[in-house]
């Protein structure tokens, strides 16, 4: 009987192993077998001049839903060594379209252990701008610009030297143009997978560079789905080989290639119900974003390099300067020649780098345009 009873105990220890391995299971202390699923939890941390992306994963049982976490944020930047722990708090939780079936992306702020806003959490100030001006129903599109590279030179740049000028690679096709479109193409629909209001993708005035849409989405949603984008196209990237054998990486840099080549932007279109059905609305949004200290306080918030790239060249205009004009893409801000036509709908800053935090970008534009509208 014993050995009938250690026989039972072997095989049942054997299943208890075999449904640890198996891929949506999860087994209790009491050996129950349920199912389960992994939550990537994402968060942005303190690295100056520009914050990076972090994430790391934990098991849920499907009854389950991604709760509060911490993390080490003496590693991240953000808490030193003897109060080392920083919360988690989900702000978006969605479909993971990397690792597939019930899995899941946690978007996440950042807050002390008190459950106040961490220092580093822009997240917090954008969303209390959003909400003290909610009656206007401010909108945003994004359009974020980055490189791809392989090793250090940009996707398709010959080892030694520099590719043709720039003037084919503009929404071009080909391989002798065009590179890094199967990233690209996984990305865009990793994101519509995972519910992000991305609204397009087209290849740049750089050989490398790409640029994705995401809105017209209100803030802090339209950042949160930014960050979670540009997490995406970093995770897409790892598993995507270049000509030369090594993954392809992805900077935000607003410059990174020095000369005559174009730089990344994150130019940002922004509209309120006023904009949405005048046009007077729309040229007094571009005037408050030029008055008084205004421009030097929303450049000193735009990303780290923004100097390097708005020079008054390559399609933008000094970060000293301000005007905005129709259809002129030499301006700080545009107003989109349709708008002026339909008189109505919204204006693009084109001042924020590609590097830029959204977060912060979206509660300038809130606050100045929205306190000038309602003064």
């Amino acid at each position: 009987m014993a050995h009938l009873t250690r026989k039972i105990r072997q095989i049942q220890n054997r299943e208890r192993h075999s449904d640890r391995m198996r891929p949506g299971r999860a087994v209790t202390e009491q050996g129950i077998t349920t199912m389960a699923y992994i939550a990537e939890y994402i968060w942005i941390d303190g690295t100056e001049p520009t914050a990076k992306l972090r994430s790391k994963a934990k098991v849920f049982s499907d009854e389950e839903k991604p709760g509060i976490w911490a993390f080490d944020g003496s590693s991240t930047n953000q808490a030193a060594g003897d109060a080392s722990d920083v919360v988690l708090n989900p702000v978006l939780v969605t479909h993971d379209p990397i690792r597939g079936g019930g899995n899941k992306l946690v978007v996440c702020e950042t807050l002390m252990v008190d459950m106040s806003p961490h220092p580093t959490n822009t997240r917090a100030k954008c969303a209390a701008t959003a909400e003290k001006y909610g009656a206007l129903d401010t909108w945003f599109g994004l359009e974020q610009e980055y490189t791809f590279f392989e090793g250090n030179a940009p996707l398709g740049w010959p080892d030694n030297g520099f590719p043709a000028p720039q003037g084919g690679y503009y929404c071009g096709v080909g391989a002798d143009e065009i590179f890094g479109r199967e990233v690209v193409n996984k990305h865009l629909q990793a994101c519509i997978d995972a519910g992000i209001h991305i609204a397009g993708i087209n290849a740049e005035v750089m050989p490398g560079q790409w640029e994705f849409q995401v809105g017209p989405v209100a803030a802090p949603r339209v950042a949160d789905e930014l960050w979670l984008a540009r997490w995406l196209l970093h995770r897409i990237g790892e598993d995507v080989k270049g000509p030369k054998g090594m993954p392809i990486s992805v900077s935000f840099a607003a410059k990174p290639v020095a000369g005559d080549w174009n730089g990344a932007g994150c130019h940002t279109n922004f509209s309120t119900t006023e904009m949405r059905e005048s046009y007077d609305a729309c040229e007094a949004a571009a005037k408050a974003l030029g008055v008084g200290d205004k421009p030097g306080l929303h450049i000193a918030s735009y990303g780290e390099g923004v100097e390097q790239r708005l020079t008054g060249l390559h399609e933008t205009a000094r970060y000293d300067d301000f005007f905005y004009g129709v259809s002129d893409r030499g301006a700080s801000v545009r107003i989109p020649w349709q708008v002026a036509q339909d008189g109505k709908g919204y204006i693009e800053d084109r001042r924020p780098n590609a590097n830029c935090d959204p977060y912060l970008v979206t509660q300038l534009i809130i606050d100045t345009v929205c306190s000038s509208a309602t003064a």
